[in-house]
């Protein structure tokens, strides 16, 4: 069976498993349960889940989490040391970069036009307001005291983070991407500059250690079902009341069509740039979409995104170790049309019309502050602080999205690893780096007749 039926699979028992759970008499009881010093109620369902099942899809994270460094240290490293010559990687990276802004800015764009001819926030009632700025006022608190301290940073601290001071202390921290991204392409540089007798050692270690971190891969890939089975499952106890949900639908809509939209271009500029069939593209990214959606963070996804694009849309490496962990770090097309639709749907929820200047500087600004939004889950929440702030929209409307915040999250983060694959088949298209697909299983080398 392929990988993303079983991952479906898996997703599909989660969200039955609990919400039968929760449909018993025992799993629907409330029990007090300790938490961070107070006593809380929560179902039996809720607790038997995050203490004897979310535990495994905790795990599975981690085991995604603690290769990606090491991932982009290797093939990275590997990649732009490949490329033999400096002006090949200056023109591959100013492509890189331009064709991500661009979808970024389209991104926005959509989510503005979805939301203003849905008008979402002008269904919404004045105590449905009211009850979810009480509800969750304390999350956007901690958003806005977080965004706060990020606009406090000069001008120039974005750039200033890019250099890290000791590449050991970056690597052991999965929030400092682009610092161990900036480090890999200066050692890649060093390498092509050296004579090759003594860059060859060196690139051999990484040629193996690249090797098995992607073996790795395939081996965690094997405990996926039961990864997003735990994860799923976990989310559909801790969901908040439906009845928020509903008050909520149509922001949500706007939120998705936008996606949806998205993914449709993706599919379209890929066929119609590299001339492969739209199901050859769906197919051989869907399991990092599924594990985008599972985990709502594209550097967890990275590892699985790097192995997809290679070795089943036949993308060369060179191409895959740069383009794919820039994009985990820079392109969020789905955090930007996110920020988009939110940031209206809060204006029109406080009755405010905001002006077209205003809209297109969210265009602006949500497009920077995607290229400065960790690749981790609740991320965006941060940067849309800025966004409203820049639009003038009350910082505490950010409470009315966090009852939905979550699913909207994994939606989004599954578009922004779809952009991730579809700017890097059109990158090695246009450098004349794709090619067959070249797929390898985690037991390839691997022979029981060698170990008799």
């Amino acid at each position: 069976m392929a990988l993303h039926w079983k991952i479906l699979i898996g997703m599909g028992l989660g969200v039955l498993f609990s919400l039968v759970l929760l449909s018993t008499s025992w799993g629907a009881s409330m029990t007090t349960y300790r938490l961070g010093g107070e006593d809380v109620e929560i179902s039996r369902a809720a607790l038997f889940v995050k203490h004897w099942i979310k535990p495994f899809g905790n795990m599975f994270i981690n085991a995604l989490k603690l290769i990606a460094v090491p991932l982009i240290l290797a093939s990275l490293i590997k990649g732009v040391s490949d490329l033999k010559d400096i002006s090949k990687l200056s023109k591959m990276g100013l492509r890189t970069i331009l064709i991500y802004l661009g979808t970024t800015v389209l991104a926005v764009s959509i989510g503005l036009l979805v939301v203003n001819i849905v008008s979402p926030g002008k269904s919404i009632t004045e105590d449905t307001r009211n009850n979810l700025v009480e509800t969750y006022s304390g999350d956007a608190s901690v958003s806005i005291n977080n965004a706060e301290k990020q606009k406090e940073s000069g001008p120039l601290r974005a750039l200033e983070d890019l250099i890290p001071d000791n590449i050991f202390s970056a690597a052991s921290d999965n929030g400092n991407m682009l610092q161990v991204i900036v480090f890999a392409i200066f050692f890649g540089v060093g390498l092509i500059l050296i004579p090759e007798s003594k860059s060859k050692p060196v690139k051999s270690f990484f040629d193996g250690f690249n090797e098995v971190i992607l073996k790795l891969i395939d081996l965690i890939m094997l405990a996926a079902p039961v990864g997003v089975f735990a994860l799923l499952a976990g989310l559909v106890v801790e969901s908040p009341s439906q009845d928020l949900f509903v008050a909520l639908l149509w922001y949500a809509m706007s939120v998705i069509i936008g996606l949806l939209l998205m993914i449709i271009f993706y599919t379209v500029i890929v066929s119609l740039v590299t001339n492969k069939d739209p199901r050859f593209f769906l197919s051989g990214i869907a399991p990092a979409q599924l594990l985008a959606f599972s985990t709502s963070s594209s550097a967890a996804t990275l590892p699985v995104t790097m192995e997809r694009v290679e070795e089943h849309l036949g993308v060369r490496e060179e191409v895959t170790s740069f383009v794919l962990p820039i994009g985990a770090t820079i392109n969020m097309d789905g955090t930007s049309l996110y920020q988009a639709v939110a940031a209206i749907f809060i204006a029109q929820t406080f009755g405010m019309d905001l002006s077209l200047a205003a809209q297109l500087g969210i265009v602006t600004t949500a497009t920077l502050a995607s290229i400065g939004s960790a690749a981790v889950p609740g991320a965006g929440m941060v940067m849309l602080v800025i966004v409203l702030g820049q639009a003038g929209i009350p910082e505490a409307g950010l409470a009315l999205i966090f009852a939905i915040d979550r699913p909207l999250d994994m939606l989004r983060t599954t578009v922004n690893v779809t952009g991730d694959a579809a700017v890097s088949m059109m990158v090695g298209k246009s450098v004349g780096k794709l090619g067959k697909p070249r797929v390898k299983d985690w037991d390839d080398n691997y022979s029981h007749a060698d170990n008799e």
